[in-house]
């Protein structure tokens, strides 16, 4: 299966679950992004991940990604990208084991591929 393929069926489940679909960027996250740019944004995601996702074990997981308050944290919910079991049930990468920097990376690609996506659908609102 190739990277579009795999991306293409991921988001159409994202789309079909009631939860992952109920998250969409606000207007004052759209001004954050604008504000500092999606390179930064990229960074952040980054270190959110390596932070919080990438340890073998996690003790408040589950819970260590807010609800709200960056719009890497929508993200991470809207992607299932949020938790290592989330991770594990939607991306196939199992807990208690850190994560590898490719598990990083396509993690953080998955979040930016969202957040585009969430600018381009508000574009299309205006």
């Amino acid at each position: 299966m190739t990277k579009d393929e795999w991306y293409r069926q991921l988001f159409e489940r994202l789309d079909n679950s009631r939860f992952r679909s109920s998250f969409h960027l606000k207007q004052k996250d759209i001004d954050y992004i604008n504000e500092k740019g999606l390179d930064t944004i990229r960074q952040h995601a980054k270190d959110f991940i390596a932070k919080r996702e990438a340890p073998a074990y996690i003790a408040n997981d589950g819970k260590q990604t807010p609800m709200k308050g960056h719009p890497v944290f929508i993200a991470q919910h809207a992607t299932a990208t949020c938790c290592r079991e989330c991770i594990r049930k939607w991306h196939k990468m199992q807990p208690g084991k850190e994560l590898s920097q490719v598990q990083q990376d396509y993690l953080v690609d998955v979040i930016m591929t969202w957040i585009q996506k969430e600018i381009e659908g508000q574009e299309h609102k205006i």
